[in-house]
């Protein structure tokens, strides 16, 4: 298992969270923004309904299970950044993992932003302290994680009061052990 040494920080890898708003009309519009974001600036870019999400922790884990998923060439998507997202549902279904993504109207977000392999997938170096800006101007600031949507989060992961009441562990380990046994479920 990797550990996490810091909040925003995963082993080779520097992960960047930005929490916001996103006040979404038109979905398809606002992807096609979050593209360019990646397009122009080379980094893997995700983001999240921050009602799915437990922790930073959950979402560096990702990065990081992501990015080792990748170097082992054993990566179930194509694309790092829906490695990632496949990684915080704890799932490999991706129909399913895109609930956790944004949705039209007033939506809690928080969003990654990290240079793959140094940049790979951009064929050089990512210019991740853009793509921060970016998702800053996208995003009407607001604390997104700072409160756990406890029944959301049950219900995505399958939770159960009578595990939670089984474990000495938090919704928030339980939460985190699905995102770490993806690797065992391959």
């Amino acid at each position: 298992m990797i550990s996490v040494d810091s909040p925003t920080a995963t082993p080779d890898v520097d992960v960047r969270i930005v929490e916001g708003v996103a006040h979404v009309d038109d979905l398809d519009e606002f992807l096609a923004t979050v593209d360019e974001i990646r397009a122009e600036t080379g980094a893997v870019v995700q983001l999240f309904d921050a009602r799915y999400v437990v922790s930073r922790e959950h979402l560096t884990r990702a990065v990081a299970l992501a990015e080792r998923a990748a170097a082992r060439d054993e990566a179930v998507a194509r694309d790092r950044a829906v490695e990632v997202l496949l990684y915080a549902a704890g799932r490999r279904q991706i129909d399913r993992a895109l609930e956790m993504g944004v949705s039209e109207g007033e939506v809690p977000t928080v969003a990654v932003a990290y240079a793959a392999g140094s940049g790979v997938d951009a064929g050089g170096e990512a210019d991740i302290e853009t793509a921060v800006d970016r998702l800053r101007d996208l995003l009407e600031p607001a604390d997104t994680l700072c409160e756990v949507d406890r029944e959301r989060v049950m219900d995505f992961f399958d939770v159960t009061d009578a595990e939670l009441t089984a474990t000495t562990g938090t919704l928030t380990d339980v939460v985190l052990e699905r995102v770490a046994l993806l690797d065992v479920e391959k």
